[in-house]
């Protein structure tokens, strides 16, 4: 099946439960993939959900605008360190690795959408992160920023009710655990949301609920 510019129409709401999708190939016949947003067959734009089977190994390569993981699963490795779940990586252009993991793993992973001016090299392990403060009952925990782009965590507390707002730039949201909701729907752990530019919800959950959050890269 041609998965070439599959969900590249940012104007358009997405919402994926990625839980219920099917694992598709990789160039790698250890890796598999669930293919969220794709611009090129094998290069190019690209937002999935990776996973390696224990003992699997993909072929070195470089970062073309780089490279943005967050282990969900398992412990990811390369020749640099293990990374296991709840870790955040950033790889910029210019940076190229060997990955594999010995015992298995899942990530979420987004590929050439780094900004030109965007360099930093990031690694967080999020499990050993404090939390901040938040809006009303959140907790927060920033990943990245740069420039109108930014990352983070954010803990819902049960029963937390969120201010109705619009999203400049966008808004692209992962659900680690719990349920996110809104007056559009319930979200589970696994889905993929991804609101265009101006677009606005009222959010809320009745469960604890943690979610991954990139703001303003849409425009």
């Amino acid at each position: 099946m041609n998965q070439t510019n599959l969900n590249m129409d940012f104007t358009q709401r997405l919402v994926m439960e990625t839980e219920q999708m099917q694992w598709s190939a990789s160039p790698s016949p250890t890796v598999f993939r669930k293919r969220l947003a794709r611009a090129e067959a094998e290069q190019g734009h690209a937002t999935s959900i990776v996973k390696y089977e224990p003992g699997a190994t993909f072929k070195t390569h470089h970062h073309p605008k780089g490279e943005e993981i967050l282990v969900l699963d398992g412990v990811f490795s390369d020749e640099h360190g293990d990374y296991p779940a709840g870790t955040y990586l950033r790889n910029p252009d210019g940076t190229s690795h060997a990955p594999f993991s010995k015992k298995g793993c899942v990530l979420l992973v987004k590929l050439c959408q780094f900004q030109d001016t965007d360099t930093a090299q990031i690694k967080i392990d999020t499990n050993n992160t404090p939390w901040r403060p938040g809006i009303g009952g959140l907790e927060v925990m920033p990943l990245h920023n740069h420039i109108h782009e930014n990352t983070a965590l954010v803990k819902w507390p049960k029963g937390e009710i969120f201010q109705p707002h619009t999203h400049f730039g966008g808004e692209e949201i992962f659900v680690l655990s719990g349920t996110f909701k809104d007056e559009n729907g319930n979200y589970p752990k696994g889905t993929w949301i991804r609101s265009p530019h101006l677009s606005s919800h009222h959010p809320y959950v009745d469960e604890e609920t943690i979610i991954w959050v990139k703001t303003g890269h849409l425009t």
